[in-house]
């Protein structure tokens, strides 16, 4: 292939699906193109770490050598326009083309917008980059009142850090809870709770009808009750939507991300994509899923590598998330939907507890809170396909354990 691979997407997908090609023993060339001008970096630390100190520098995900030592063409501050399926080339809005034999698009995900009176003021911003965050670490140095649009893991990660700094902290939620889409219930009183505990303000069911501003820069959110939150720094996080447009236009499948097959192609099978912005028919809930996780980012990648030196597996790995808020580290594995009952491990006023997923006899998922061994179990126990008695489950770790071990004992026996 004197073209090689493409891959459109300097972040976790793309880095890894670059590795990937290397370490699968790719000799191709691989170009590697981001629209950021920094080095590829980790992203999770951005609404943590980074925001609460002014020193904090963006983590790479790679050494700048990593690349040139590969032999990965790495090109920042490179903008696609558009894709020639059959001319197989990139389209640069710089101008010029790039041609490519394989593509892999790892485009990611973007911040939903808010049509809000106001949301164009100084000091409204949503976070998706290292730029988003220095402009949120600046603007909260300066702010003593800050609010928080959306109650997910980034508006919640950003309330608790911001709050920690000494800044008066209210989060606005227009579900009837925090975390809604995320979490069980029981696990997002908890975390509700906590943060109110530590002087969070936190507001469900509401809305904003606008945000007022002073010389142009924002002063403060309106409740449609007529309450006014004084406001020097708002931060919208709502949620995120696919980067799918490139794909689109180019005549790729879509439908709440690019559609892709269990093996990372798009309906062009010479092009695949990755990442936050792919929708595939998971193979532990036979349902179509689109995941924002860097886990299932890396290891969509991988895959993504492996199909272009011509393996054919499918793509099995199980998911897992993290966010670390306040005091709590969250940590989920599988996927809760379709669960219809749950059986509770540990203690809640300890700030250390499980919630065990089930459907029927079926075990689905584990969220934790500050419980990471139930985590990591968790992650083997899915893996394997056990599903433990609830009595094991409140017996604690050791008895899941040794369940498990006796588990894995008898399917290796049995395809022995």
């Amino acid at each position: 292939m004197k073209n090689g691979v493409v891959i459109v997407g300097a972040g976790h997908a793309g880095v890894q699906a670059a590795a990937s090609l290397r370490e699968e023993g790719y000799d191709g060339p691989v170009v590697l193109v981001g629209d950021e001008a920094e080095l590829p970096y980790h992203k999770p630390p951005l609404s943590k770490t980074f925001i609460k100190d002014a020193e904090a520098k963006p983590q790479p995900l790679r050494g700048e050598a990593f690349y040139s030592g590969h032999e990965i063409d790495f090109r920042p501050g490179t903008e696609v326009r558009g894709i020639d399926i059959p001319g197989r080339r990139l389209e640069l809005a710089a101008g010029g083309t790039l041609s490519f034999d394989r593509l892999i698009l790892a485009t990611g995900s973007r911040p939903r917008t808010l049509p809000l009176p106001g949301a164009d003021l100084a000091g409204v911003v949503s976070l998706r980059s290292v730029a988003d965050a220095r402009l949120i670490r600046e603007l909260s140095g300066k702010a003593e009142d800050a609010v928080i649009i959306g109650g997910g893991f980034i508006g919640l990660e950003i309330a608790a850090t911001l709050r920690a700094a000494g800044r008066n902290v209210t989060v606005i939620e227009a579900a009837d809870r925090v975390l809604g889409r995320a979490v069980a219930p029981v696990i997002a009183a908890h975390v509700h709770r906590r943060l109110e505990e530590i002087g969070v303000r936190v507001l469900t069911g509401t809305t904003v009808s606008r945000l007022e501003g002073e010389g142009g820069h924002v002063a403060g959110a309106v409740l449609p009750s007529g309450e006014r939150i004084p406001a020097r720094l708002v931060v919208i996080g709502i949620g995120v939507v696919p980067n799918v447009e490139l794909a689109a236009a180019a005549g790729l499948a879509v439908g709440n991300g690019i559609r892709v097959d269990a093996q990372m192609r798009t309906s062009v099978p010479e092009v695949l994509a990755v990442g936050d912005a792919v929708n595939y028919r998971h193979w532990f809930t036979g349902g179509d899923v689109r995941l924002e996780s860097v886990q299932n980012a890396t290891d969509q990648a991988r895959l993504a590598a492996r199909t272009i030196l011509g393996h054919e597996e499918a793509y099995s790995a199980v998911p897992w998330f993290w966010s670390d808020i306040g005091d709590m580290k969250l940590q989920m594995v599988g996927l809760a939907l379709g669960g219809d009952r749950h059986v509770v491990a540990g203690d809640a006023a300890d700030n250390k507890f499980s919630v065990y997923h089930f459907a029927g006899d079926r075990l689905i998922a584990i969220e934790s809170v500050n419980r990471p061994a139930d985590h990591m179990l968790g992650r083997k126990m899915l893996g394997a396909g056990f599903s433990p008695a609830d009595s094991l489950v409140t017996a604690g770790p050791d008895a899941l354990k040794a369940a498990l071990a006796a588990f894995q004992q008898g399917t290796a026996a049995a395809a022995g």
